[in-house]
């Protein structure tokens, strides 16, 4: 496979900088407010977040980090062979072939930690792994890259966008270890922080659903075969994490939080990798499929929310159920053992009173009936 792109000054990366293109047809005051207001958004939604986070179960899984492993495993083991198996499946562009396997390579977004916690995940796990996917990133997109790559002879330069990477830990760790201080030191007020933090997150993700089809409108194109990878890829992830988790023993909660994680990547990072190593006119191909991915893992992410929620729901139904049948039980079992211990003592007393041999009373089925109502009770 041969990209029609060289290493000359036709590339993005190697022109100035008033050659680089801009894939969303979008004035710039209008871009510059909207990704003003995302960031700030998005820092007081990791912050609310951090408060859901305890610095003594952070610590345990970094001195044990075997739910790092394996999301880290996940991140850039699975997501990139995936890419890389459905380019070749589908026999893409070169273009398009790029931006597929670009996007498995990216580390995890922070849209995988809002995602834990309305599953109620483990989010000191969803929080590291996100860090540590990032930091990973310096290293592992590059080398996956280059390894994936080396197969088709490639001449185009890719251009690792390492700056995005620092600002996206920077607007990651900071809002985050802020939150934790928080939870330490005053943790009633962490919880009404958290819970407007969720009410936050969903309008987040709605109002960046939304924005980034309308900005993004002129990057579309009608290519049915990335639209269906961009539907089954995220599903993949999903299904994959949550499968390596649950054969590598973890628990139901990390299970949930590795599959979510795995599933959801940061597309900033690929889109911005994209416009610093490919053409306007290359970017026409390009941009659809990081723009169509962002929408599904949102429609992924909140199908899953949606089903865990139905989940439980019908496991509290199933409870109460037993709760109520149980309590009838011991209702009609209270009634009878009150019928049995009056019959009992109305009998004892016409013995009592009638003239004889004095005949032993059998306390013993009397408390035998008071214990089935203790034990109700």
């Amino acid at each position: 496979m041969r990209a029609n792109c060289s290493s000359s000054s036709g590339c993005t990366a190697n022109s100035s900088e008033g050659e680089l293109p801009v894939g969303p047809e979008v004035h710039g005051n209008l871009e510059l407010v909207f990704t003003v207001v995302s960031a700030v958004m998005m820092g007081l939604l990791m912050f609310s977040l951090g408060c859901s986070v305890e610095f003594r179960k952070l610590w345990a899984h970094i001195r044990r980090p075997w739910g790092i492993a394996v999301g880290l495993l996940c991140q850039f083991g699975l997501m990139p062979l995936t890419a890389y198996l459905l380019a070749i499946s589908f026999s893409l562009k070169p273009a398009q072939a790029i931006a597929v396997l670009i996007m498995g390579c990216c580390p995890g977004g922070t849209i995988s930690n809002i995602f834990t916690f309305w599953v109620e995940g483990d989010m000191d796990l969803s929080i590291t792994m996100t860090t540590c996917s990032t930091v990973a990133a310096l290293g592992m997109m590059p080398l996956c890259l280059y390894l994936y790559t080396s197969s088709w002879n490639l001449e185009q330069t890719l251009t690792i966008p390492y700056q995005n990477i620092g600002i996206t830990l920077v607007c990651l760790t900071i809002p985050v270890a802020f939150g934790i201080y928080v939870n330490y030191r005053w943790p009633k007020q962490s919880k009404i922080i958290l819970k407007i933090g969720a009410i936050v997150g969903g309008v987040l993700l709605l109002v960046v659903a939304v924005a980034g089809v309308v900005l993004a409108k002129g990057s579309w194109n009608s290519d049915i075969t990335l639209l269906t990878i961009s539907f089954i890829f995220p599903l993949i992830g999903h299904v994959t994490g949550f499968l390596l988790a649950l054969l590598t023993h973890q628990s139901w909660q990390r299970c949930r939080t590795i599959s979510l994680e795995t599933g959801a990547q940061n597309i900033q990072m690929c889109v911005t990798m994209l416009q610093l190593s490919f053409t306007a006119k290359q970017l026409v191909q390009m941009l659809s499929f990081p723009l169509a991915y962002g929408l599904f893992q949102l429609l992924d992410g909140f199908l899953i929310v949606a089903a865990y929620k139905m989940y439980k729901r019908r496991l509290k139904n199933e409870h109460r159920k037993k709760d109520t049948d149980y309590a009838e039980g011991c209702h009609k079992k209270k009634s009878t053992s009150l019928k049995e211990t009056g019959a009992f003592l109305e009998v004892n007393e016409e013995v009592a009173l009638t003239p004889g041999p004095s005949v032993p009373m059998d306390f013993h089925t009397a408390f035998e009936s008071t214990s089935h109502v203790s034990s109700c009770t």
